[in-house]
């Protein structure tokens, strides 16, 4: 390893109160700058740089999918196939390029230039499918633009390939800036009234924030939608450890990308947000976990976070009212697992991406065992607006405890797949009309990320889009991605697909959640293919059931709750599927 490699790696250690953290950081680095993949030796290297064993090392390096041991070609393609791209076409793309190529998914091309793969969801749903060149996003890939890329790789250009991306706003606060050029400069930001929100936060006591934010009843646009001004509530009053935010950017799953609009079109929104949710919860330094796949959505945010250091609004004596906070981003490396604080936690740590037990709950022990905060991207950055118009003109927004603006994603069957800002509340129905209608007619819809119940096109009739509305149909609002599937889809071979996912994704950590998954796939797989039974489908439940609250994080429910809904839902599909009706021999 090169000196130059070292001191970069030193570099990013100092950012971190604990040098560990800097591991994935690290391991991003040495990978990009060795052909794709990390060797023993470096690996050792990297370990011995930051104070960890060879082994921890290792078990970082060998637990998340980012990270290689083998090289790649010149480029790699990695092909989005999860549901939304499922839906748009992505199996046609990968079986277009294995044939283009001579290839199969997981060779290289014997001349070394390109190395062919499939991957999890890329949070790339309204704009797939997608092809990940390296670190680059290639999206609404046709075969044409497919083979248009593959002629400029072989001539050594990344190209430059537009994309139409459709998105609207009817509330004018996530997504205000989403069509304005240069809107993530400063600049552009303060023109169009950023940080005021900030300057009256300074201009009032921390408590006072946090009265606002609790007053204004934001719920988590995570997926939970717990109240983020409770949970800043519960941190410990008067203790000597330092306090942490952390804002959870990893958006893992299918079917959301929400996130994204904000920390790629409007960066300094989600700055401010943190800042000001780092002034009410006491905190001086905060974390921006985002997904390993957004390298240069990070790059767009290491660039805001330097603007806003060089105009006061982050750093040392902030606006010269004496309060002190800054922002690491630290990208995380494939897992979605980490979407669960205390994974993300463990990872930001420097490890494996476990859940940990809870309690104790991070607001109390939490980032090295300290109080810590963690938000997701879109709650804060609708802080800045709680803090400039106040909570009532918040409130505005929305239904009776479901308040405020949110993104809507939406994909699959529609005519305009795109992001959608509206407030809370909004009937489905407006919602696909804004993204142009169902293409066809529809057969049945996910309404918040492929991890909730799906709904039939009866069920789905009249839905109003909030939490409260969603429960008492037998679903969850989630993270508001929506997937809309028309006659045209093959449930039986969603459930699969869907639980293949899951079973990819599980860390390990929980029987029920490990073993249960791959038993789920593994008999979804024998229906699909025509060689299961009637009894098969019958273990299928037996073992969703079983699942349910047997985890020590939610990814169990995640897979357990939808592949329930599936079978149950549409079980005449899988049951045209079985061979025989005969049951499965018992210890199956």
């Amino acid at each position: 390893m090169h000196a130059e490699l070292k001191q970069a790696i030193e570099a990013i250690a100092s950012r971190y109160p604990d040098r560990k953290s800097a591991l994935l950081p690290a391991l991003h680095l040495v990978q990009k700058h060795s052909n794709g993949s990390i060797s023993p030796e470096d690996l050792a290297e990297v370990a011995r740089l930051l104070g960890v064993s060879v082994a921890e090392a290792y078990g970082v390096q060998t637990y998340y999918t980012m990270f290689r041991r083998d090289p790649v070609g010149k480029f790699h393609l990695q092909v989005d196939t999860n549901i939304p791209a499922m839906l748009a076409g992505a199996e046609q793309v990968v079986a277009h390029l294995e044939n283009t190529l001579g290839i199969k998914v997981g060779q290289t091309t014997t001349d070394g230039l390109f190395t062919l793969s499939t991957v999890e969801d890329l949070a790339s749903c309204g704009t797939c499918p997608v092809i990940q060149v390296n670190d680059r996003y290639y999206e609404e890939m046709s075969i044409e633009r497919t083979d248009e890329l593959l002629a400029s790789l072989r001539r050594g250009v990344m190209p430059d390939m537009p994309v139409a991306a459709h998105f609207a706003t009817e509330c004018g606060v996530l997504l205000a800036r989403r069509a304005i050029p240069n809107a993530t400069e400063i600049d552009t930001y303060l023109a169009t009234g950023g940080y005021r929100g900030l300057e009256r936060a300074l201009e009032r006591t921390p408590a006072d924030t946090v009265s606002d934010v609790k007053e204004a009843n934001l719920r988590g646009r995570g997926g939970a939608g717990f109240p983020a001004g409770v949970k800043w509530s519960f941190l410990p009053k008067g203790g000597d450890k330092p306090v942490y935010l952390i804002c959870n950017a990893d958006e893992g799953e299918p079917g959301t990308f929400k996130d994204r609009q904000i920390m790629e079109y409007d960066p300094h929104l989600l700055i401010e947000g943190m800042t000001i949710a780092g002034y009410a919860i006491g905190s001086k330094l905060g974390f921006i976990y985002i997904r390993g796949e957004f390298a240069w959505i990070a790059g767009i945010l290491e660039r805001a976070i330097a603007q806003a250091r060089s105009r006061g609004m982050l750093g040392t004596n902030i606006k010269g009212k004496g309060f002190d906070f800054d922002i690491v981003v630290h990208l995380g490396a494939g897992a979605y697992v980490c979407g669960e604080e205390t994974a993300l936690i463990e990872s930001l740590e420097g490890k494996r991406g476990n859940p940990r037990l809870k309690p104790p709950f991070p607001a109390v022990v939490g980032l090295y065992g300290s109080p810590t905060i963690v938000n997701n991207v879109e709650t804060l950055a609708l802080v800045p607006y709680i803090a400039e118009k106040g909570p009532k003109a918040f409130q505005q927004f929305g239904t009776s405890n479901n308040f405020g603006p949110k993104i809507f994603g939406i994909s699959g069957h529609v005519r305009r797949p795109g992001a959608y800002e509206y407030p809370l509340g909004t009937p489905l129905e407006t919602l696909l009309e804004a993204a142009g209608g169902v293409t066809g007619r529809l057969k049945a819809v996910i309404v918040g990320g492929l991890s909730v119940p799906i709904l039939t096109a009866q069920e789905a009739q009249g839905l109003i889009m909030d939490y409260d509305a969603c429960q008492k149909r037998g679903t969850m609002l989630g993270s508001g991605g929506i997937i809309v599937m028309n006659e045209t889809a093959d449930i039986p071979a969603i459930a699969l697909r869907t639980i293949r996912f899951y079973a990819h994704e599980s860390c390990g950590q929980c029987t029920p959640c490990r073993d249960g998954s791959h038993t789920i796939a593994s008999l979804l797989a024998r229906i699909v293919a025509g060689q299961g039974t009637s009894g098969d489908i019958d273990l299928v439940l037996k073992l969703c059931a079983a699942v349910r609250g047997s985890t020590l994080c939610p990814t169990g429910e995640a897979f357990a709750m939808p592949i329930e809904a599936m079978v149950t839902k549409f079980r005449p599909e899988f049951e045209a599927r079985a061979c025989a009706r005969t049951a499965t021999p018992a210890g199956a």
